[in-house]
């Protein structure tokens, strides 16, 4: 433990405002008592968080697995530990020269070699809070984390009541490697989280859906809390007539059911030259017959996190369904049609659907995946720029000149090229949305910049020289040489 932190002792169970308030107010005291950390204890605190994640994989997969019904352990090993175990590492690899003060040339240029300096300072903001969802619920905790921690900055975590088994471990876990005075995890339902976007955080940290997030950005206004907000939102596949469709069809899959479809990245629907549009629905169907021979009882394939969602997403199906899609559930050969009422919904292909459809208006956050032509380039561009603007976009192709095109002329949060969701996992690249798929970013040393007060500072000349004291009144010619010079 060190030196600037308290003995370890339970987080008060937080069943009403005034306790989240006393717990933040806490940590407030403890950040401004004890001041901007030393690089030696962010690297302390990045390395427990380290240590929780790899003391406690096996714990951690139970309760993932407990909570989803059916969760490979191998997909909890690469989403809630390999990715946020790897922003963390990154995270305390760098810190140190995160920290150092930036050196900037002063105005005018000429007093930085008589003396004056500028330079930009990264300062902790204070206490962040971070509100995470169900679906990837250690990953969307630890990743931000790496920069609220990196940064300088203690932490509240309101975990999802969707997954008490891993909110109960997480919070068990978090106590034993933290004073509340550091992280703080804050368990209970929507009336906790309700309370907690209502505090005077310094900084918060939502990822969820956009009307809730609407809901917390009104509630952070209260108290001009600064948000990053990760919204997800319906991510485009575009396959170009370049692209291998083979190879295109088996990732897009790949990454669509990929926890079962429930990560906010997944491609949301797939644009596909209309000439080319049957050859990618066989090669789909081929590629999920490959990665899921069986599904009734397979621990590959995932389950839906509750009978609500899976729910709605049957109702999704039947929405398509009577509308005169072409559907196409892709249950293996030789098995029966999952039971109902249940859990695993099949992967399915809805064939060019219309757009009123529930499938092109809704996120689906699920194994469904709309197949829609497209005409040529620009179509496929228009389509996408008359939506939201999307977490993720993803182009499959070889032509150089038309991938130029696509990234010129749409705007995404970000851009993997022949595969999907990549990009997320690159150390070196920040994570976050635009417009409708949120704003701000964690990741990378963009992460730590997020979460720290970039304060200027100037160190003006120790002495007294002409060109300064001419700015000071009386007013005469050298002032007026030096607003001519800067007026033109």
């Amino acid at each position: 433990m060190c030196s600037d932190t308290l003995a370890p002792t339970r987080v008060p169970e937080p069943d009403s405002a005034d306790t989240l308030r006393a717990l933040l107010e806490r940590q407030r005291s403890a950040q401004i008592q004890a001041g901007a950390p030393s690089a030696a204890t962010r690297i302390d605190r990045l390395s427990r968080c380290i240590d929780l994640l790899l003391s406690n994989t096996k714990e951690i997969t139970q309760a993932l697995a407990q909570d989803f019904g059916t969760r490979s352990t191998e997909v909890s090993l690469l989403m809630d530990l390999a990715g946020p175990l790897a922003a963390l590492k990154f995270a305390r690899r760098n810190v140190t020269r995160w920290m150092k003060p930036e050196r900037r040339w002063t105005s005018p240029w000429i007093l930085s070699l008589l003396g004056a300096k500028a330079t930009l300072h990264y300062q902790p903001k204070g206490v962040v809070g971070i509100v995470s969802p169900w679906n990837v619920p250690f990953h969307l905790v630890f990743a931000p984390l790496a920069g609220v921690l990196a940064a300088g900055n203690r932490a509240m975590i309101k975990p999802s009541e969707l997954t008490p088994a891993t909110s109960s471990l997480m919070e068990r876990l978090v106590a034993n490697a933290f004073s509340p005075d550091e992280v703080a995890v804050c368990t209970g339902g929507p009336d906790v989280a309700k309370a907690f976007s209502h505090l005077r955080f310094d900084h918060l940290v939502f990822t969820g859906g956009g009307t809730v997030a609407r809901d917390v950005m009104r509630a952070a206004a209260e108290n001009l809390v600064p948000l990053t907000l990760e919204l997800g939102g319906k991510c485009p596949a575009i396959v170009s007539s370049t692209a291998d469709i083979s190879l295109a069809a088996r990732r897009i899959m790949n990454g669509k059911l990929l926890n079962a479809g429930q990560t906010c990245l997944a491609p949301d629907y797939v644009l596909v030259q209309k000439d080319k549009l049957s050859v990618f629905v066989q090669e789909a169907a081929a590629a999920v017959r490959q990665f899921f021979p069986t599904l009734r009882d397979n621990p590959d394939y995932g389950s839906i996190i509750s009978d609500r969602h899976a729910s709605r997403l049957r109702g999704y199906i039947a929405d398509a369904r009577a509308g005169g899609a072409t559907v196409l559930e892709l249950i293996p050969p030789g098995e029966a049609p999952l039971p109902l009422p249940g859990r695993k919904i099949a992967p399915t292909l809805v064939i060019n659907p219309s757009q009123d459809m529930a499938v092109l208006q809704e996120e689906i956050f699920g194994p469904i995946l709309p197949i829609l032509p497209y005409k040529d380039l620009d179509d496929a561009l228009r389509y996408i720029n008359q939506r939201e603007r999307p977490l993720g976009l993803y182009w499959f192709g070889t032509d150089a000149s038309e991938q130029e095109t696509v990234l010129a002329n749409t705007t995404s949060g970000g851009v993997t090229i022949n595969d999907v969701l990549y990009h997320v996992a690159q150390d070196e690249l920040p994570f976050g949305g635009i417009g409708g798929s949120g704003f701000g970013v964690y990741g990378g040393r963009e992460g730590f910049v997020e979460f720290s007060h970039r304060k200027a500072v100037y160190q003006q000349l120790g002495r007294d020289i002409a060109p300064l004291r001419a700015l000071r009144p009386p007013y005469g010619h050298g002032i007026r040489a030096y607003l001519a010079s800067q007026i033109k």
